[in-house]
Parts: structure tokens; C-alpha cells; sequence
């Protein structure tokens, strides 16, 4: 399927792949195994995350019986996860959750939505309940919580720039991304600002991706693209999606240069015009992405 990308005043031909027909209700959170050469990544309404081969183009889904958030691999191996009630570890033989923090109590309006880990093995997840009542938390690998951030909306796309000097991290609503000063020795973050305010763009921003270059790739939900923009915060292309609810990205395959988006289901007045959504999607890109951290416990 050729989609049309515009870089500056020069069109470029792509190819985005329609890589797999998984129809997630919300597929969320895709994050590279380089030890596995694999994708995973969660549906969050259908309480399941799941494993892509791309060499021999097997799919495993595994149930959960809970909403994740978002999850992250483990330097001890394995997965943790940030599901509705809490942060915990996977534990894939006994196909349980064992929980390490319980911070969004018993609020049945709240959930994870969205993370990342940090270069120093640090879980950043952000809850979302009703209004502006969520929080952006730092699990640590020796067990501490911290609450870094109050006051979001729905918490969603996190990342670095490739120097860990600054993090960036999306408010749905709000339409924007801010940046922040990152301290990668104890954590800390200061210095908020806008990074990009999108209210003129289509859709709202959604999960993200930084690039080697510095570059930051936001899906936007409701958009049907993905823009890429470019460090001073502008935009350097858009790439047309054929879902209208693309909803992350992350760069995978042999050489970290392929970047595979997930998406959601739409209403069912939409899904006549985008009959993909909620399926998997690649896009090879020639620009190289970073590797994903593991927690560090």
C-alpha cells in the first residue's frame, strides 16, 4: 500500500506495510526485544499483550485478565507491566502478576495508560482517570515509588533524546508535548515546556518514538499519520496512515530502522473507511532508532 510522506517542500513515496490483521480493540505500548528480535505490545481493552516474529510471521497473544497500561522488559528477563491496578512483574510460567505497587488505590475510574524506561533502568508510567487527576510515576529498581508529575490528563507518549539530557512526554488532551530536563543520574526532571503544541494539526498526539537523530515520531490519534518532528519542534514530515487511529510506534528489526505502529478499533460508522483499524503496520524508514532500556531489576 503506497502512502504519501511530505518532508519540508518535497514529497517522498513510502511504503507503510499492513504487517499483521490482529484487530486490537487498542493495540498500545509496541516495544523491541533485540535479544529475541521480536515485537510485543499490549491491547489494552482486551486485557492481553502479544509476540511478533517478523522472520517467520507468527503472532502468540496471552491473556492477562486485566487492562495493561504499558509493560517493559526486565534485565533479569521476563516483563513488568503497569496494568490498572498497579505496577507488577509477569510471571509467564505461573500466568500471574506479582505486584510491586498498588498507587491508584481502589479508583475504579483510573488506569495506566502509557511509559517508558529511562537509560538508568527506570519505569516511568503515567495513570488517567476523569479530567486532570493523573500522575506520572517512576517505579525505581530498588522497589521506590515516586510521583513525579501531577495534574495530567490522559498520560501518554515518553522518550529521550539520545543524549538523555531531555525528556519528552505527551498530554492527550491538551494536545501537546513537553519537554523536560532530564537528570539521568538521580531521575529528576525540571524545566517543563512546550515542546510542540498541535491544536492545529489533525488528531491529537498519542504514544512516541525518538530516533537516533534526535527526532521525535508521534502518533496521532484521530489523524491517520504520524508526524516526525524535528528537535526545534517542527514538523519535518507526515506520513498518512490507513487506520484513523494510530496509536504508537517504536523501532524494531535487525538494524533498528523499521518503525512498527499499532492502532485502535474505530467506531463502527468508521470502520467502513478504515477496515485495518486496529491492526499492526511497519514502515522502513532508512533512519536508524534507539534501543529499548530494561528495567533494571
Amino acid at each position: 500500500m503506497a502512502l504519501r510522506l511530505c518532508i519540508a517542500k518535497e514529497t517522498i513515496v513510502s511504503e507503510v506495510e499492513h504487517v499483521l490483521p490482529c484487530r486490537n480493540k487498542l493495540g498500545e505500548g509496541p516495544i523491541w526485544s533485540e535479544d529475541e528480535q521480536a515485537l510485543y505490545w499490549v491491547d489494552i481493552l482486551n486485557h492481553t499483550y502479544s509476540r511478533f516474529d517478523p522472520i517467520s510471521d507468527k503472532q502468540d497473544t496471552t491473556k492477562v485478565g486485566i487492562a495493561i497500561g504499558v509493560m517493559a522488559f526486565r534485565q533479569a528477563g521476563g516483563l513488568i507491566m503497569a496494568t490498572k491496578e498497579g505496577f507488577a512483574y509477569w510471571d509467564k510460567a505461573q500466568k500471574k502478576l506479582d505486584y510491586l505497587a498498588r498507587p491508584l488505590g481502589d479508583d475504579p475510574t483510573m488506569r495506566f495508560n502509557d511509559g517508558a524506561v529511562d537509560c538508568k533502568g527506570r519505569f516511568w508510567a503515567g495513570s488517567m482517570g476523569n479530567g486532570p487527576v493523573g500522575i506520572l510515576y517512576r517505579l525505581d529498581p530498588d522497589g521506590s515509588l515516586h510521583e513525579m508529575l501531577h495534574g495530567v490528563s490522559i498520560a501518554n507518549g515518553i522518550g529521550w533524546s539520545p543524549d538523555n539530557t531531555i525528556m519528552y512526554f505527551t498530554d492527550t488532551p491538551l494536545k501537546k508535548i513537553f519537554a523536560f530536563d532530564f537528570d539521568a543520574e538521580t531521575g529528576s526532571i525540571s524545566h517543563q515546556r512546550v515542546f510542540v503544541d498541535s491544536t492545529s494539526e489533525d488528531g491529537v498526539p498519542d504514544g512516541l518514538a525518538v530516533d537516533s537523530q534526535g527526532y521525535i515520531w508521534s502518533a496521532r490519534w484521530d489523524g491517520s499519520r504520524i508526524t516526525r518532528y524535528a528537535p526545534n519542534g517542527g514538523i519535518e514530515r507526515v506520513i498518512t496512515m490507513p487506520v484513523l487511529r494510530p496509536t504508537s510506534c517504536v523501532f524494531g528489526g535487525r538494524n533498528l530502522d523499521e518503525l512498527y505502529i499499532t492502532s485502535a478499533q474505530t467506531e463502527d460508522q468508521d470502520r467502513r473507511n478504515f477496515p485495518l483499524s486496529g491492526d499492526l503496520f511497519r514502515l522502513k524508514t532508512g533512519i536508524r532508532g534507539l534501543p529499548a532500556y530494561k528495567f533494571g531489576a
